[in-house]
């Protein structure tokens, strides 16, 4: 297609538009190479494809796309044995888990709707889970390996761990021991060179054995790895390069395994961009609201309600635009801005977003064909540096498309024959036009030539048109009217604008009188086409109303018959049903008439009699045995609600309601313990008794309402931790907190892992993640609540 046709119909900014909803960067620069083509077949597919994803999206709302990498440069990393980062792994568990998300949302969607193409591009994704599974497992972030990846690992740290707090309690009891403190600067232990070491005043160098790492600023203080812990330093490093080994041989072996997916993983990333793609031009469609116009091959189209896509949906006006069938050549007239331009890019733009698989905001019964050209000449493009005059501009485009012309090519030609004289551009325009006219071409040209005008009346296959303009207000409606030459109305515009009325009518006498017939012609054509028009609208107007009418006595009449067959077919299974009881009511009183007979015959009715009295007397003797182990409360009649203080009878324990079940049980805490128990086996605890042991419900309200958002669990031990945690946990729950922050600090790691464990377990836990950048980073987990 012709670049230049391209620029000046606008079509990068549709692109532009278009690329604005795409979730990924691949994607965009995918959309931003898109350019029309001219094989129905293909056209097909790719409208195909635009169809689906706007029916999806109508049905089942956004894809779930966003989340997904850039792969190439990483799966070619892992192709060549380079060893990927944890970011690059990190990246690829992302797109494996986009890749499920998508699966999960085409399997939701109506199974009677059909999406033959996306269906096909979203089944051929493989999910690689035994991969995602094990990055999600052994990786918690950008930055660090989980204890768990290997065994290896995890007994290397666990000994830095030991090796760490060895060094710590030795140099502690330095830091504390009388000798040592009239050497220190402070009291404290840093790192220098990866090293532990103490700080000590210059002057006592000689009375501290050690290596010297480091000197403070002011040579005040130097910084000496004690002899008693050179040895635990050297071990702690020879366990720290142990570990640096682990994490390079657990990344290499997650690259051999990327390796080993590579042309999985390498499809799997296209169909993403693919469909990103896809579901862009469902997106862009939905919200031009455009559809999908008829294909047809008769070199002609029937644009109904047509709007320009880059003109705000408020303020664009809808035009029916057609060439083809009874004409091929169109020539357009009307005032300046009255719209003549706007219709030209429209239908270029059109055929372009059609010919590039893209929806149009059209009626969805117009039509459309391929062309397999598309030439534009509109605006003036004079060049200062070419000596060219806005004639010269035009007429060098005019000569590149006359001399490219091929069959089933549109030309778009703007103002044609201006800039130079008005006698000899009208007739160069007129032979330009033969010459088209010629050939299978489709054209349409604006001008406001009368001589134009004159030409489309009296030549075949050539119709007029025009842009609609108010006299009365002397403004454009920009409605354009097919089969009506247009006015240029010089003389009602520079009387509006405040010309002298003398020099209007004065130069009324310079036009001949064949001009002013014609115009007269064109006026009175216009205010006739205007009542014709309302007539028609009126027409079709009550002619949808007489057709809505027959359609509900249609509806009305199908409603009653199908009422009528509900009631007959109600009537018949009610006498069915009538027949059938009626026939179980023999059955039984026949079998009970045999019982009598064989009662009779046997005559048990006394041994009957008394095991019933042996089964009254020990049920008799249980109760009175139950009721005396059981102590006796005052049950109360009201309603059991969270917050309640209860006794449960079955074990004799008194505790408060956590939550009333609709299965008639109630989870009740007891001390540090929760029981799951039925409402038979609790009651209310007297209130006197409440308020001597100072529990209410309110107390609980009380402190549910000033339960914090989060916890600060650094120093504790991993006992303590879990402890601290779950009762946090817990009290959060009953507080209706969505969203709470545990802070464990960065540290080693352990308290952490031990935290992320119990969260996984935990039954009040919806999902948990690590900090954010200005939520604490790896130092806190946020944890979202059920």
């Amino acid at each position: 297609m012709n670049g230049k046709t391209l620029r000046v119909l606008e079509y990068n900014k549709v692109i532009k538009n278009l690329k604005e909803f795409a979730v990924s960067e691949k994607g965009s620069e995918s959309i931003e190479s898109l350019k029309p083509i001219s094989s129905r077949a293909r056209i097909e597919i790719l409208l195909k494809e635009t169809d689906e994803a706007v029916r999806m999206l109508l049905s089942n709302g956004t894809i779930p796309l966003e989340g997904f990498y850039e792969l190439s440069y990483i799966l070619k990393k892992a192709k060549i044995n380079s060893i990927l980062s944890l970011k690059d792994l990190m990246q690829i568990g992302a797109t494996l888990r986009v890749i499920k998300s998508v699966r999960k949302y085409c399997e939701e969607i109506n199974t009677m709707e059909k999406f033959n193409i996306i269906d096909t591009l979203v089944s051929s994704l493989e999910e690689i889970s035994d991969l995602e599974k094990e990055i999600s497992r052994c990786i918690l972030s950008e930055e660090e390996l989980a204890d768990n990846a290997s065994d290896e690992l995890f007994s290397v740290r666990r000994q830095i761990n030991r090796k760490n707090q060895n060094i710590k309690e030795k140099l502690s009891s330095m830091l504390t021991s009388p000798t040592y403190q009239k050497y220190l600067q402070d009291q404290i232990i840093t790192i220098r060179q990866d090293r532990y070491v103490l700080p000590i005043k210059l002057e006592y160098r000689s009375n501290v054995a050690g290596i010297v790492h480091d000197q403070s600023s002011t040579g005040a203080t130097l910084f000496i790895e004690p002899m008693a812990v050179v040895e635990m330093n050297n071990d702690l490093k020879k366990l720290k390069l142990q570990e640096i080994a682990e994490v390079e041989r657990i990344l290499r072996d997650f690259t051999l395994q990327v390796a080993s997916y590579y042309d999985e993983l390498s499809y799997n990333y296209e169909t993403l961009i693919q469909l990103d793609v896809i579901f862009a031009k469902g997106k862009y469609a939905l919200n031009i609201n455009a559809v999908c116009p008829k294909l047809n091959d008769a070199l002609y189209f029937n644009l109904i309600k047509a709007r320009h896509p880059l003109i705000d949906a408020e303020s664009v006006v809808a035009s029916d635009i057609y060439l083809g069938e009874k004409f091929n050549t169109l020539v357009i007239t009307g005032p300046n801005t009255g719209g003549k331009t706007v219709v030209l890019k429209t239908v270029g733009l059109m055929c372009l977003m059609v010919q590039t698989g893209l929806f149009i905001p059209v009626n969805d019964q117009s039509s459309i064909c391929i062309y397999e050209n598309i030439f534009a000449d509109i605006g003036d493009e004079q060049s200062i540096e070419q000596s060219l005059s806005t004639f010269s501009s035009h007429m060098t485009n005019i000569v590149d498309i006359v001399k490219h012309k091929v069959d089933k090519t549109l030309v778009l030609l703007d103002e044609l024959g201006a800039g130079t004289d008005p006698t000899e551009g009208a007739a160069l325009a007129m032979a330009i036009l033969d010459y088209l006219h010629s050939g299978d071409v489709s054209t349409i040209v604006t001008t406001h030539y009368s001589e134009l005008k004159q030409y489309a009346i009296t030549q075949d296959n050539v119709e007029n048109a025009s842009v609609e303009f108010n006299v009365e207000t002397l403004s454009p409606t920009y409605k354009l009217l097919i089969g009506i030459p247009g006015k240029s109305n010089a003389f009602e515009i520079s009387k509006s604008l405040g010309l002298n009325y003398e020099i209007i009518e004065n130069s009324k006498k310079y036009l001949s009188n064949e001009n002013i017939k014609f115009e007269d012609i064109l006026h009175d054509i216009e205010k006739r086409n205007k009542e014709t028009e309302q007539n028609y609208y009126e027409a079709i107007k009550n002619r949808e109303k007489s057709e809505s009418f027959l359609q509900e006595l249609e509806v009305e009449k199908q409603r009653i018959i199908e009422k009528q067959k509900n009631v007959e077919l109600i009537a018949k299974q009610n006498a069915l049903k009538i027949l059938e009881d009626a026939n179980e009511q023999a059955l039984q009183i026949i079998k009970e008439m045999n019982q009598i007979k064989t009662r009779a015959k046997n005559s048990y009715t006394g041994e009957l009699e008394e095991l019933k009295r042996d089964l009254k007397e020990k049920e008799n003797k249980l109760i009175v045995e139950i009721s005396k182990e059981t102590p006796q409360h005052n049950k109360s009649s009201k309603p059991f609600k969270p917050g309640d203080r209860v006794l449960v009878t079955s074990l004799n324990q008194k505790g408060y309601i956590i939550k009333v079940n609709a299965d008639n049980s109630a989870l009740v805490e007891l001390g540090i313990m929760k029981s799951k128990v039925n409402i038979r086996d609790i009651v209310h605890v007297d209130e006197q008794e409440v308020a001597k042991k100072n529990y209410s419900r309110s107390g609980v309200q009380s402190k549910s309402k000033n339960i914090q958002t989060s916890i600060d669990v650094r120093g504790m031990n991993s006992e303590e931790v879990i402890m601290d945690v779950e009762k946090f946990i817990d009290d959060a729950y009953l507080s209706n907190l969505a969203q709470i922050t545990i802070i464990h600090g960065k540290g080693t790691g352990v308290l952490r892992q031990a935290i992320q464990i119990l969260l996984k377990k935990n039954k009040h836990v919806s999902e948990f993640r690590l900090g954010g950048f200005h939520e604490g980073g790896i130092g806190a987990t946020i944890v979202t609540l059920k």
